[in-house]
């Protein structure tokens, strides 16, 4: 089943402390943003990419798909004031598909198998995440004081992509803003309206650059080679 692809890039990155969107840090020379946007682009069933911007940064985004020959990046849509609003924006530009997937620009790490499993159960059941377990004790805090621990088998950590039947995540988006609502990432916005949303196991390398600590982690799986696109 082909698919298309919203990449959210448009964040500042604060966290990460780099003076520069974090989507243009170098790992092996390599902006961060190419390294995601390359597995989309070599998936042979994704038909579309659909980068969400800080319009700012357009000069640069177009620079570099053209320096590194990405065809199919087909749109560049402008962020909005949250994330939300800035996949909502890179739903209406997508075309042609009847599923799509959403995932952070600042995940490099997924491959093409993660992807394959992912849409494999989106077809079946309509909405679909990668997640993996977590692998600390949780425990629910308040006022710095423990108030109970958490069940860690049912405890999962969620990760991108995130795969959806497109007519029902537009909806949910829809839903979402006639209601004012926020959620944590677009799979809650379906929770919130009943709809189911399957877990597939992720893997622990496909993390999120944040912060500098992740970028150090990031390095040392390219420089040992534990991380391969498949």
């Amino acid at each position: 089943m082909n698919y298309q692809v919203i990449v959210p890039a448009a964040g500042s990155g604060k966290r990460m402390g780099a003076g520069m969107n974090k989507q243009f840090i170098e790992l092996n020379e390599i902006p961060v943003i190419i390294h995601t946007l390359k597995v989309f682009e070599s998936h042979q069933l994704c038909t579309g990419i659909i980068l969400v911007i800080n319009e700012q940064e357009r000069e640069i985004f177009n620079g570099l798909i053209t320096a590194y020959q990405l065809s199919k990046v087909v749109a560049l849509v402008s962020g909005g004031v949250e994330r939300q609003m800035s996949v909502y924006n890179g739903l209406l530009a997508v075309k042609g598909s009847e599923y799509v997937l959403v995932h952070d620009g600042a995940r490099p790490f997924i491959t093409h198998s993660q992807i394959n499993n992912l849409l494999n159960e989106a077809i079946i059941s309509g909405a679909a995440t990668l997640a993996v377990p977590v692998k600390d004790t949780i425990k629910r805090v308040k006022n710095n004081q423990v108030v109970d621990t958490i069940e860690r088998e049912s405890v999962w950590s969620i990760q991108t992509p995130q795969a959806f039947l497109i007519s029902n995540i537009i909806q949910a988006h829809k839903l979402a803003i006639e209601g004012n609502y926020l959620g944590t990432d677009d799979a809650s916005l379906l929770e919130r309206i009943g709809k189911p949303v399957k877990i597939v196991m992720g893997d622990y390398r496909n993390i999120k650059l944040t912060t500098p600590e992740d970028l150090l982690v990031a390095k040392a799986f390219i420089e040992s080679a534990s991380f391969q696109e498949d």
